[in-house]
């Protein structure tokens, strides 16, 4: 929270006024238009449509698609539309808030559903497009366009961050969300999310990412390549695993098959160029997308005078490749590089003093190269995926590290090198029969992991006549495993009583050839069953039960004791049941209201033998999470009430609101279940959007999130430990008996958009925290420094004693707001 409140003081002085410059622009006419294009599919077969109407509404511009499923609409004034897809047999589809701009063709991807039948002549499928939910997945899921992505107020065009205003998905303790990318959803913990891209699986998403739990304090996926991401919080489809909280997936668009265009984003941190195009002559049947993005967030704390160094670069590509009408191949790749560092500030003050110590130094970087292969069969698909990823992890921390890079070893605190790689294989299949669905698929993978880890747990302390007062506890290891993981999956779906009943029922099976009993795949028999019944044209009863397996974590997997010996290969999977039940309510095409109530119970997580405290209250911070003996002992249980509201783009307004009240439960050594970490009981989201005329859009959200457990510092074991641990140590005999206050942030943008013949300028002005709220953090202990900061001042002037007897401690509390405004532009060519 330090962090982030040292960001927020200085960029408060920078200058906003040059947002209003732009208002002398002038040029954008009437005359200039833009472009969509796209194709339209059949959701079950995947076969192009031909003849589908393609209307942009309140105008009388149009198409239908062509003998390959694609359509053109050119001459379009640059503003938001929304664009309907019709078809005789299938069900009307609606894409709301489409912005065209003259700079980039937009482009639209649809599948369509069969049409249902009348049901007691009610027309069951009159025109619902904001229904997301499906029968395999009949409830607890969301759906976030590309415009809701890049227009979301607060979200710095970050996809991580966009996603926690969705109903069950908070921040981490003391910061709410405002800081970092954690992904909190209905209770558990950040280790508990998959992610997946055009359907190869991506473990890291976020730059400086924590190992073991994927979260980071920024995200790593281009918004130019997102067509939508959809987040399951539970009813997960057969065909994922380790999932136990949610699984998000983005869906990327194709490049322009028309001609070459790209972008360029500058903002207050980092600056992004994306290209694509065709790869050949006009209309190829290959395509590109492409970007690299560069921080220079460095620069920015260098200049004034902050001790923190974020540096790093991503990278994104996809390119499609049609061989006919019924075979395509997808190769994807994301990655980064990522090195963040430290320098003497400017100014000793104990905060930045505090970071220098309490903060690990990450030079990090990681890559996932995906090759998907999509084949149309009679009456469904079937899909062939390959990929491989790979985290290369440094991990660097002293105590009093007031000399940056210059590493001293007498002040080591932690020192990790760690690699983890996966080579994955996927098939599924896919068929359809009349009212009837079936899936089902294989996966196998090869993992390997290394590690060289020191830990320093605790240091010898000796009182002035050499006693020890306190015995030395570090952690040294060195390790490297592979095996193998496999996987076996099949799924049903069915509906009835002329649509009004839908069934899904799924099983899902996996293995590994590493721990005692991972090679026995009956052990992990995971059963799921989905209904959705329409108990009218705008009503549906929805519920599922499911029970889901994670893999335990490759760092608790490869950890070694003193003897050398893998003391975790006894670990079982962690197991989740899950009860969901709710209402969804669509009065209109563009409004839906739904409410759940939820249920999850865990079983077999890990505890930690060092501390005793739960696996499931770590993975919040930088670092690494797991890598310690663990026993399998923990259970746990989160449930709670959601409330979600949608109105879609309609008479130029669009908003979400959602409320979840929830509670966190976990058990540690005892055995006995408290409030976890991540217990904040209350999550508000309200978001609201509003397009005024010439291309003006104002937008605000608003989020409160009770506050969540902590526990306190144990201030005697904080005093002996501090000068050689760099931060204070817990009283984990009062694990998370305190409670912070309420979390709470507004954020507002506004966005502008020019468009000329050739090119479209877009600046947008965001401001976090706009109320400039102080929001609360558990305090930080160090010690009282000397004014040059060289030193830690004593009570009787001397140096520091070992035992620390004669230091002055110090608690440091946030007490400022943390009001960050920033300006940037898209320029579209």
């Amino acid at each position: 929270m330090l962090l982030c409140a040292h960001k927020s003081a200085d960029m408060q002085r920078l200058t906003l006024l040059l947002f209003f410059f732009t208002a002398s622009i002038a040029g954008a006419t009437a005359q200039n238009t833009g472009t969509l294009t796209g194709s339209v599919r059949d959701k079950l077969t995947q076969e192009a449509l031909i003849g589908v109407s393609v209307k942009l509404e309140n105008t009388e511009l149009g198409a239908a698609t062509d003998a390959e499923g694609n359509f053109r609409i050119a001459g379009i004034p640059p503003r938001s539309y929304n664009v309907s897809f019709s078809y005789l047999g299938y069900s009307t589809q609606i894409k709301y808030n489409v912005v065209i701009t003259t700079g980039n063709s937009g482009q639209l991807n649809i599948e369509l559903d069969p049409d249902s039948k009348t049901l007691n002549e009610v027309v069951v499928s009159e025109n619902r497009s904001v229904r997301i939910a499906s029968v395999e997945s009949p409830l607890s899921i969301q759906n976030l366009s590309v415009e809701e992505i890049k227009s979301n107020p607060g979200g710095n065009f970050d996809i991580s961050r966009v996603v926690q205003a969705l109903p069950g998905v908070g921040g981490v303790a003391g910061t709410g969300g405002g800081f970092r990318n954690d992904l909190i959803i209905r209770g558990g913990g950040p280790s508990e999310n998959v992610f997946y891209l055009d359907g190869v699986e991506i473990p890291v998403i976020n730059h400086f990412t924590t190992q073991g739990a994927a979260g980071g304090p920024t995200g790593m996926l281009n918004v130019s390549f997102i067509e939508d991401a959809t987040l399951s919080t539970s009813a997960f489809g057969a065909r994922y695993d380790n999932a136990l909280s949610s699984v998000l997936q983005f869906r990327q668009r194709d490049g322009n098959p028309e001609r070459l265009q790209g972008n360029i984003r500058v903002g207050a941190s980092e600056t992004a160029l994306t290209a694509e195009g065709p790869l050949g002559k006009k209309n190829s049947r290959t395509t590109f997308l492409a970007s690299a993005r560069r921080s220079y967030l460095q620069l920015l704390f260098e200049a004034i005078g902050l001790p923190i160094r974020p540096d790093y670069w991503d990278f994104q590509y996809k390119i499609t490749h049609r061989f006919d009408a019924k075979t395509t191949l997808t190769v994807l790749g994301v990655g980064a590089i990522d090195d963040f560092y430290f320098e003497a500030p400017k100014e000793a003050t104990p905060e930045n003093l505090y970071i220098l110590s309490s903060v690990p130094g990450v030079v990090q970087w990681n890559y996932t190269q995906g090759f998907a292969l999509k084949r149309l069969i009679n009456n469904g698909y079937w899909n062939l995926t390959l990929s491989r990823n790979m985290l290369d992890n440094q991990l660097d921390q002293f105590a009093d590290n007031t000399d940056g890079r210059q590493q001293d070893e007498s002040k080591r605190i932690l020192g990790i090198q760690s690699q983890e790689i996966e080579n994955k294989l996927r098939f599924d299949y896919n068929r359809f029969a009349g009212a009837w669905k079936f899936s089902a698929g294989a996966s196998a993978q090869y993992v390997k992991y290394n590690n060289n880890a020191y830990t320093r747990l605790r240091a010898e302390i000796r009182d002035s006549l050499g006693n020890v007062v306190q015995p030395a506890r570090e952690s040294r290891f060195s390790t490297a495993i592979d095996f193998f993981k496999f996987g076996v999956f099949g799924q049903v779906n069915r509906t009835f009583f002329q649509e009004r009943l839908g069934v899904s029922v799924g099983i899902r099976a996996d293995g590994n050839t590493f721990t005692d009993t991972g090679s026995d795949p009956l052990r992990t028999i995971s059963p799921r069953v989905g209904l959705s019944y329409a108990v009218a044209s705008d009503w549906k009863i929805n519920a599922s039960v499911g029970r889901y397996y994670k893999t335990p974590l490759y760092t608790v997997l490869g950890f070694r004791d003193s003897t050398g010996a893998l003391v975790n290969s006894n670990q079982p999977y962690l197991r989740s049941d899950h009860y969901v039940a709710g209402l969804e309510y669509v009065p209109s095409r563009i409004l839906r209201f739904t409410l759940e109530g939820f249920y999850k119970q865990y079983a077999d997580y890990p505890v930690s033998a060092f501390d005793g405290v739960s696996l499931a209250n770590r993975g919040g911070g930088f670092g690494i999470l797991g890598n310690e003996r663990v026993l399998a002992t923990g259970t746990g249980e989160a449930y709670g009430l959601e409330l979600f509201a949608q109105q879609k783009l309609n008479n130029n307004l669009y908003f979400t609101g959602s409320y979840t009240l929830f509670w966190s439960r976990f058990s540690n050594a005892d055995s006995q279940k408290i409030a976890s970490a991540w217990d904040n009981r209350h999550l508000l989201s309200l978001l609201a959007g509003y397009k005024l005329g010439r291309n003006w859009e104002v937008g605000v959200k608003y989020r409160l999130q009770g506050g969540v457990p902590y526990t306190p510092l144990d201030l005697e074991a904080s005093r002996l430990n501090y000068a050689t641990i760099g931060t204070g140590v817990l009283d984990n005999s009062r694990l998370n008996s305190l409670r912070l206050g309420n979390f709470s942030q507004l954020d507002l943008r506004i966005d502008k958009k020019w468009n000329f013949r050739r090119f479209t300028l877009d600046v947008f002005l965001d401001i976090q925290n706009a109320l400039n709220t102080v929001n609360p953090a558990p305090p930080d202990y160090t010690f009282q420094r000397t004014p040059d900061g060289k030193s830690f001042a004593t009570t009787d002037g001397r140096p520091l004693r070992a035992d620390a007897g004669n230091a002055i401690p110090l608690l440091l509390q946030d007490a400022e707001g943390s009001l960050l405004p920033s300006i940037g532009l898209v320029l579209e060519f």
